[in-house]
């Protein structure tokens, strides 16, 4: 009775898993999202804008002093709709006000998400940046000119974190950055959420929008390609052609295995032949006995330039070979 108890138990256990899984995955998801708190002075009343151009001169040179009043969210218009109410702040001689140097990440950006949280703002929560702290000050200024008020121009201002991008954007083979072609906002949201990315759907339909050449659809596709262009490719930069992460045959040799062709042994023109073909012909390789190593470990795309997808067999090229054989020429 009681073994039949135990598996009854056990049983049961084993119906619930995926549900604790799915709650558990719940849970993490829930602890990706930034909390962000409204910070308040206890106290403090509205005095008006012209309260503080008595003492702050030269503020309106900025994109917000220049805000009408039915742009103001939340009903408080003028300096006094970010940095709080102004009444203790004039009676303390300076204190009492909010200063976004001195606030915390997730309240200085509370203060700005009463406004801006529409379009690529919406998902700033779930956002890389948010989840590791960031403020908005840190590459805004909440006075400075400008729609967008940044500290410094696109790409510099993502430089002076992402260093190892900005090394990467130097390789010999990058994304025309820095010949002023393009710039990270062309690819990156750095308000959205997890990845940065500047698209819903997939990374592919990024690389897409100008590499639409490679979109297809194809016959026969490129299992990788299908599933994400960073497979094989790093953005930001290679050392190898074509923004790969390695040269050919090592990218390819990853995932598939060394080409069958590589396995024979060939023998130089008017020496006697040892190879014979699936069809019977005998043959001879022009570049001595490893030149079949040579031809086929050596760049992959020789023959199969049709990586991305193809109509054809192998994302191989329509082509004509002729080979020397001891009978004459054989094409294929």
């Amino acid at each position: 009775m009681l073994r039949k108890v135990s598996l009854s138990r056990t049983s049961w256990l084993v119906k619930l898993l995926p549900l604790l899984l799915i709650l558990g995955a719940c849970a993490t998801g829930a602890i990706r999202e930034k909390q962000l708190t409204l910070p308040v002075i206890d106290g403090a009343t509205s005095v008006g804008q012209e309260a503080c151009a008595e003492c702050h001169e030269g503020m309106s040179a900025g994109v917000h002093s220049r805000l009408a009043g039915f742009e103001y969210m939340g009903g408080t218009e003028g300096c006094e709709a970010c940095h709080g109410g102004g009444s203790l702040h004039v009676d303390s001689d300076g204190d009492q006000i909010l200063k976004f140097g001195e606030l915390l990440p997730e309240e200085s950006a509370a203060i700005c998400a009463k406004c801006h949280t529409n379009g690529n703002l919406m998902d700033w929560t779930h956002s890389e940046h948010a989840l590791t702290d960031v403020a908005c000050t840190d590459c805004h200024s909440v006075h400075a000119g400008g729609k967008t008020a940044l500290k410094k121009q696109d790409p510099e201002l993502c430089y002076s974190c992402h260093q190892e991008e900005q090394a990467k954007a130097n390789f010999p083979s990058h994304h025309p950055i820095k010949e002023g072609k393009m710039t990270c906002s062309d690819c990156h949201n750095p308000h959205g959420a997890e990845g940065g990315l500047a698209t819903d759907e997939r990374t592919n339909d990024l690389c897409l929008k100008c590499h639409s050449r490679y979109q297809g659809p194809f016959v026969f596709e490129h299992a990788p390609v299908t599933e994400s262009c960073t497979t094989c490719h790093d953005p930001h930069g290679t050392v190898s052609d074509n923004l790969l992460m390695q040269n050919e045959p090592f990218l390819c040799l990853q995932c598939h295995e060394g080409h069958f062709h590589a396995l024979r042994t060939g023998q130089p023109v008017g020496v006697e032949v040892t190879d014979i073909d699936s069809a019977g012909t005998t043959y001879t390789n022009p570049h001595g006995e490893e030149g079949w190593q040579k031809a086929f470990l050596t760049k992959c795309s020789s023959c199969h330039s049709k990586h991305h997808g193809s109509d054809l067999p192998s994302q191989a090229a329509p082509t004509e070979t002729q080979w020397p054989t001891a009978g004459g020429t054989l094409t294929r």
